[in-house]
């Protein structure tokens, strides 16, 4: 609904409308529409991988929340090794998206599902170095312990976007590519593709691809929040820490994964990948260097660690 309202707001149309007040039931109607169409599996496909691949897809978006926390204690499951779950959890969402490409017996989507797989792979390894330069700060992968080590009194200026400022760009740009939004969606350009690994798929197993690709967004929002802006703190020192700001600074990024689909046009494959592997990839590698030098050996007055580690 906010995806389609967005859009709609930057075209100068109204949006949904219709269904439910201000057309807010226009999601659960198209949900409903989903559930209740027949499910065509095309002929020669693998039928027991062609259902597998949405169910994998989309328990596999679900299950990376048990450890993100919206409030102190506010977590399903509170480990200390947070940031690896959700690492290899996402990592493992590209099998759903190769085997629905592969099982469903069509050049479309199998071409769909490798340029995902490609694409996925590629900007995972600068999502993670990024990761490294946020857990050598805090000396934690724990989320909790990330968001308190931000609380430094500051408020908005004491959250880690300020010492780790040009990563937080190449962090939304890697999770807008791993995500598959624009302009990052080849997997499913429809000027190339139609609908990439998703063109055999109806009714419910469509639908699971889709709100797994909207709850792996939302993840990424919520990675983006604890990671660099300050998770549940308030920006303003004083007012009351809670989870209203976590879910409003999750809005926010919400916002600017619908705002670059509305403005941006969508890359070339080889953009794509070079921008990958020749820009993100050497410039999240020397951030980290960086980042582990000025740790090491107090840079500055050891102000650097100071500011980040709250030593």
């Amino acid at each position: 609904y906010g995806d389609r309202k967005i859009w709609a707001a930057v075209q100068m149309r109204r949006g949904p409308n219709v269904v439910g007040a201000y057309g807010l039931l226009q999601t659960v109607a198209d949900a409903l529409k989903y559930v209740v169409k027949e499910v065509v599996v095309p002929a020669g496909a693998d039928r027991p991988v062609f259902f597998l691949a949405p169910m994998l897809s989309f328990v596999l978006a679900l299950i990376a929340w048990a450890v993100i926390p919206f409030a102190d204690g506010w977590v399903l499951s509170d480990i200390n090794v947070a940031i690896l779950y959700v690492f290899a959890v996402s990592s493992l969402e590209v099998y759903g998206v190769i085997m629905g490409g592969w099982a469903s017996n069509s050049k479309y989507p199998f071409l769909g599902s490798l340029r995902s797989a490609a694409q996925m792979i590629s900007y995972e390894v600068s999502l993670g170095l990024i990761i490294i330069g946020i857990i050598l700060s805090t000396g934690s992968m724990n989320f909790g312990e990330i968001v308190r080590a931000q609380d430094t009194g500051y408020g908005f200026f004491g959250w880690y976007w300020l010492p780790h400022f040009p990563m937080v760009f190449l962090f939304f740009i890697s999770a807008l590519a791993e995500t598959n939004r624009p302009p990052f969606d080849l997997p499913e350009a429809e000027s190339e593709l139609v609908a990439g690994y998703q063109v055999e798929y109806s009714s419910t197993p469509f639908l699971l691809f889709m709100a797994g690709e909207y709850i792996a967004i939302f993840l990424m929002c919520a990675l983006t929040t604890l990671l660099f802006f300050g998770g549940w703190l308030s920006p303003i020192p004083g007012l009351p820490d809670g989870a209203l700001w976590m879910v409003a600074k999750m809005a926010f990024f919400f916002f600017m994964f619908a705002m670059v689909k509305a403005v941006v046009p969508r890359y070339r494959y080889d953009q794509l990948m070079r921008i990958g592997w020749k820009v993100f990839l050497p410039l999240s590698l020397a951030w980290v260097v960086v980042i582990a030098f000025l740790a090491k050996f107090e840079v500055l007055g050891a102000f650097w660690a100071r500011y980040t580690m709250g030593g």
